[in-house]
């Protein structure tokens, strides 16, 4: 179990000195129990109690890596129940399941929609984390073909699945140095599992069909010193399952058990025959609380909107996706090109920018940072305002791009106009824009006519 806050404060330096960023050494204490801040953050604590406070400075539910180099993907670090108490860490990654009993060429098939699935939205790529590859033959050599063929034709992770542990320790070895994570140990082959671990430092997935039998298998690991571990609990029941992931995120947070502390890893695919039931699954994992979501398919109208819905939960809640402030030509402008003005959130910025390129009309977008809110937002929260805005375009010099001093304001903020051309002054006249992005490409073709 981890220490209390109390428990931790006992073993610092006491000195409040504030360099962690703290009031106090034991406000220091408490947010390094809650799991919310890194030990690193005092400078002042020596080698010994770092040793002794690891386990406590470590968050509730551990960092997991799967898979090496540049596609590797982080799964964990999970510190709180509910992403608007502080935020979700690490995003659910999505596998793909091939099975080696399938068609050399249904197996080239998957993998080349796999490797091409790479949506944009918001600055972001959207893509595909793993695949899972199941040893529904039985057959070694079968496997391993399989596994070689699927790694050489993508880098991204792979997972194994076997019930024969001497199947996973031949695929374990020949392919260790991807760091692939291998499914699965249980109360019977702990022992296995655990030199399996040792020698090839590649995660393992422990699966239990209760809370018992993972506390078992997770207990032992540890003992071990094998803690890169991805829990897989349940009997592929939906509704048994979905309960299990609350527990498991229960324990692991509220009560501080290191026994449960760590990600998991679920398979809607393997709980209904209906692919589109399996997205419907897919997505309440994606909130509640599956790190792992391995999926049957990779077809585009069931990914995408897991994917659009799996950025949107892992979206930090208090800190807005934004864009660079700048001026963004859109189309090669030149001195004859309109000039627009926006605010510098994410999707405000891609909205309008994707309306403007569809207008076919060449423009100039000023992008005003004003912390990543919305156009009504900022301007209630007086950072979108005449004379913060004239500041700015002042600073960005569209003035020596353009020859015709004239701005387009978002229509939601059409009062702004009068005040705006005070300030800018210098010759420069405001028009107020249309008030919905949808109206920009009409807007501009009537404007640059």
């Amino acid at each position: 179990m981890a220490l209390s806050g109390l428990e931790i404060f006992k073993k610092l330096p006491k000195t409040n000195c504030k360099d962690c960023g703290f009031p106090t050494c034991l406000a220091f204490a408490m947010q390094l129990a809650a799991g919310k801040v890194e030990l690193e953050k005092c400078p002042h604590i020596s080698e010994e109690v770092k040793e002794a406070l690891s386990e406590a400075s470590q968050p509730p539910i551990l960092k997991v890596e799967i898979g090496a180099g540049n596609d590797s993907f982080v799964v964990g670090e999970e510190t709180v129940m509910f992403r608007h108490d502080r935020t979700f860490v690490n995003q659910n990654a999505f596998a793909v399941t091939v099975e080696d009993d399938m068609d050399s060429s249904k197996i080239e098939e998957i993998i080349k929609d796999v490797n091409e699935i790479a949506y944009e939205r918001v600055g972001q790529i959207l893509k595909l984390d793993a695949i899972c590859i199941k040893n529904k033959s039985k057959d070694k050599d079968k496997f391993l073909e399989v596994t070689d063929k699927v790694a050489s034709l993508t880098k991204i992770p792979l997972i194994l699945v076997s019930s024969d542990t001497e199947i996973l320790k031949s695929a374990a070895g020949k392919f260790k140095e991807n760091k692939p994570l291998i499914h699965a140990a249980t109360a019977d082959n702990i022992d296995f599992f655990i030199a399996l671990g040792k020698e090839t430092g590649c995660p393992i997935a422990v699966r239990g069909k209760s809370f018992e039998d993972i506390a078992v298998v997770t207990g032992k690991m540890r003992e071990a010193g094998i803690k890169n571990l991805v829990i897989d609990i349940g009997s592929r029941d939906f509704k048994d399952d979905y309960y299990n992931q609350i527990i498991l995120r229960m324990a692991a947070i509220k009560q501080k058990n290191r026994l449960f502390g760590y990600p998991t890893i679920v398979f809607p695919g393997e709980m209904t025959d209906d692919p589109l039931k399996e997205t419907l699954i897919a997505s309440v994992f994606v909130a509640k609380y599956g790190s792992i979501i391995v999926l049957s398919n990779a077809s585009h109208q069931n990914i995408f909107p897991l994917m659009v819905y799996r950025q949107n939960i892992y979206t930090d809640p208090r800190r807005p996706m934004q864009v660079e402030q700048k001026i963004y030509e859109i189309g090669s402008p030149d001195e004859n090109s309109p000039v627009l003005i926006t605010t510098n959130f994410s999707l405000t910025y891609f909205i309008i920018s994707g309306e403007v390129e569809s207008s076919k009309v060449p423009s100039w977008l000023l992008v005003m940072d004003v912390e990543g809110q919305s156009v009504l937002t900022a301007w209630a929260a007086g950072k979108f305002v005449p004379e913060l805005i004239a500041q700015f375009v002042k600073k960005s010099d569209i003035a020596e791009k353009v020859k015709k001093k004239e701005i387009v304001i978002p229509g939601y903020v059409a009062q702004l106009q009068g005040e705006l051309e005070d300030e800018l002054g210098d010759g420069w006249k405001v028009v107020v824009g249309p008030r919905e992005a949808g109206e920009v490409p009409k807007f501009l073709k009537e404007y640059s006519a």
